[in-house]
C-alpha cells in the first residue's frame, strides 16, 4: 500500500498524495485542471474544475483522453512482426478511457512549499491521437529525483482536440473553433501557474518539454499569444511544424468538419454532440472529409493538428519565428537518426527504384535532379532506406535545424541543437530500426527503469548525462555543467549539435546534403 503524502492546497482544494519509490519524492496524480469536457462542453474551450470540500486523494491517475484502443495482443503482434518496437508511448490500455481526462500530475522532491524548484512541464507524443501523462516512461521520479518538480498532462486527442466547424466557431467570442487539444495544453500550464508554488515549484521556471506531437505542441506554445509568461525555457525532442504544408487555416478545418458532420449524418453540432465518442472515433478512423481540401503535397491524414485561427494561432510558425515574434526563451531542439523508421511508407514515393525518377519529377518539378542527389535510389534494396531518410528529414531533422536557425536569426535566446544516435538494447527485428523514434525519452527522462531491457552500462551513463542536461536546463538555462561534456549553443556558421551515440560529442550536424535540399524546397514553397 502506497504511504501517504502531505496535503496540499491548490485553488479548488486540498489534496493528499503517495510517496514514490524513492521515499524523497511525493506524487500527486490525476489532479483536474479543467472541468470534465462533457455534454454541450464538447469542442469548448476547457473550462474551470470545479472546486471540492475536504482533502481530495490524489493517488490514481486519471482517465486517458479519448483514442483509438491498442490491445495488448496487437502491440504484440507488432512487434513479433518487426515492427516499430513500442517505447510504451501508446501502451494505454491501463487506465480507462473517457471524455472526462483533463487531469494532470505531479511528482516533487520539495520538502517545504517555498523552496521554488524549477518545473519540467511534460507534453505527452502520440500523433495528437494516442498517449497520455500515464505512460510509465513518462513517470516524473527519474527527475524529480535530480531536483526537479515534473507535471505530465492529458489533453484532448483525435476528433475530440481538432473540429472545427462554421457552427462551432459562431459559438465562440472570437469566431474559431478547433484547437481544443492545444487550449486544455495552455490551461494545464496556468494551472501550474497559479498552483506549482504549492508543491514547492517556481511558477516563474517552467519548462516545456515534449517529443514527437508534444515536441510540435512545444513549437505551437512558444507561438500561441495565450501561452505568453506561462514558461520560461523549452525542449523539443523529435517534432516541429517550419514545413508551410503542415499550416491548416481555420477555413480549411471548418470546410473539413462540415463535410465529417455530412458523412456522419448529423444536421449539426448538437447532434454530433450527442454521438457516442466511440462513434465519432470509428468516424474519424474512416472520414474521407479532409482529402479534396488538405494543402500538405505529401500525404493526406486525419486533421489533428491544431489550426492558424488568427486566435490561438495567429500564424504558422515560420511566420512567426522569422518575424522575431516567438516567446524568446532558451530552447533544445533535436531529433533522432531512426526518426522515420516506422513511418517510412508515408513518404509517398513508390517501392521500386524505376519509379523514383517520375515520382520525383511529380513531386519536386524541376528541383527533383537535386532530390535525386540528394536521396539516391539505385535499386529496390535501396528503397526502405531512402523513403525513411525522407521522412526524417522532412518531418524531423529539417524542422529542428530550421528552429534552431531561426532562433539564432531572429531571437535573443541561446538553442542548443542535438541528434540522437544510440541504439537501446532492444532484441530481435526491432533492431532494425535504429535510434528509432522516441528511443531518447527514457535516457532524456531518466526512466530506464520504466522499460524492462537489458540495460547496459553505457546505457545508465548515457540516461545520466542527457537526463542531467535536461535538468541543468531547466534550472538554468543553459544544458552545460560538471563532469559533462561541454555542449555549445547552436550557431549557423559551424552547424554542429551535441551527438548522444556510443560516444557523447560535440559534432558536425549530419544529413547536410538532404537539409539543405529541403531548405531550398520549403524555401519556394514558402514564396508561393
Amino acid at each position: 500500500m502506497d504511504e501517504g503524502a502531505p496535503p496540499v492546497k491548490t485553488d479548488a482544494g486540498l489534496l493528499s498524495g503517495v510517496l514514490g519509490k524513492n521515499r524523497a519524492i511525493r506524487v500527486y496524480r490525476g489532479i483536474p485542471y479543467a472541468a470534465p469536457p462533457v455534454g454541450n462542453l464538447r469542442w469548448r474551450a476547457p473550462q474551470p474544475a470545479p472546486p471540492w470540500q475536504g482533502v481530495r486523494e490524489a493517488n490514481a491517475f486519471g482517465n486517458n483522453c479519448m483514442q483509438p484502443e491498442i490491445s495488448p495482443a496487437l502491440v504484440n503482434a507488432d512487434v513479433a512482426a518487426g515492427k516499430k518496437p513500442r517505447t510504451l508511448e501508446f501502451l494505454a490500455w491501463r487506465q480507462p478511457m473517457s471524455e472526462d481526462c483533463l487531469y494532470l500530475n505531479v511528482w516533487t522532491p520539495a520538502n517545504a512549499a517555498n523552496e521554488r524548484l524549477p518545473v519540467l512541464f511534460y507534453v505527452h507524443g502520440g500523433a495528437y491521437d494516442s498517449g497520455s501523462g500515464a505512460v510509465d516512461i513518462y513517470d516524473g521520479e527519474g527527475l524529480a529525483s535530480k531536483g526537479l518538480v515534473v507535471v505530465t498532462i492529458n489533453y484532448r486527442l483525435g476528433i475530440f482536440g481538432a473540429l472545427a466547424h462554421p457552427e462551432l466557431s459562431a459559438e465562440t467570442e472570437h469566431t474559431v473553433s478547433g484547437n481544443y487539444g492545444l487550449l486544455d495544453q495552455i490551461a494545464a500550464l496556468e494551472w501550474v501557474h497559479r498552483n506549482i508554488s504549492a508543491f514547492g515549484g517556481d511558477p516563474g521556471n517552467v519548462t516545456i518539454n515534449g517529443y514527437s506531437a508534444g515536441a510540435e505542441s512545444v513549437n505551437y506554445l512558444l507561438t500561441t499569444p495565450l501561452s505568453r509568461g506561462l514558461f520560461a525555457r523549452a525542449i523539443a525532442e523529435s517534432g516541429g511544424v517550419f514545413d508551410p504544408s503542415e499550416a491548416l487555416l481555420l477555413r480549411d478545418a471548418e470546410e473539413i468538419g462540415r463535410r465529417f458532420a455530412i458523412e456522419q449524418k448529423a444536421t449539426g453540432i448538437s447532434e454530433l454532440r450527442a454521438m457516442p465518442a466511440a462513434d465519432l472515433i470509428a468516424g474519424w478512423l474512416s472520414s474521407r472529409a479532409m482529402s479534396s481540401t488538405t494543402r500538405s503535397v505529401i500525404f493526406n491524414q486525419r486533421i489533428r493538428r491544431p489550426i492558424i485561427d488568427g486566435y490561438v494561432l495567429p500564424s504558422d510558425a515560420y511566420t512567426i519565428f522569422a518575424s522575431g515574434k516567438q516567446h524568446d526563451v532558451p530552447m533544445i531542439v533535436g531529433w533522432a537518426s531512426g526518426d522515420g523508421t516506422d513511418n517510412c511508407r508515408c513518404s509517398g514515393f513508390p517501392d521500386s527504384a524505376a519509379e523514383f525518377p517520375d515520382a520525383a519529377r511529380k513531386q519536386f518539378g524541376p528541383m527533383a535532379d537535386e532530390f535525386l542527389k540528394a536521396f539516391p535510389v539505385t535499386s529496390d534494396a535501396d528503397v526502405p532506406k531512402i523513403q525513411a531518410a525522407f521522412v526524417r528529414a522532412l518531418w524531423f531533422a529539417n524542422n529542428s535545424r530550421t528552429w534552431a536557425r531561426l532562433q539564432t536569426k531572429t531571437g535573443k535566446s541561446k538553442i542548443y541543437l542535438f541528434y540522437w544516435d544510440h541504439l537501446p538494447p532492444v532484441s530481435g527485428a526491432s533492431k532494425d530500426f535504429g535510434a528509432f523514434h522516441g528511443s531518447q525519452v527514457v535516457y532524456a527522462l531518466n526512466t530506464l527503469d520504466k522499460w524492462n531491457l537489458p540495460w547496459g552500462s553505457f546505457d545508465r551513463r548515457l540516461a545520466d548525462v542527457m537526463s542531467s542536461y535536461w535538468v541543468n536546463f531547466a534550472k538554468t538555462g543553459n544544458p552545460n555543467g560538471p563532469g559533462l561534456p561541454l555542449w555549445p549553443n547552436f550557431s549557423p556558421e559551424n552547424e554542429q549539435s551535441m551527438h548522444f551515440a556510443e560516444t557523447i560529442a560535440w559534432a558536425p550536424t549530419p544529413h547536410k546534403q538532404e537539409l539543405d535540399f529541403l531548405d531550398r524546397w520549403w524555401s519556394t514553397r514558402r514564396s508561393k
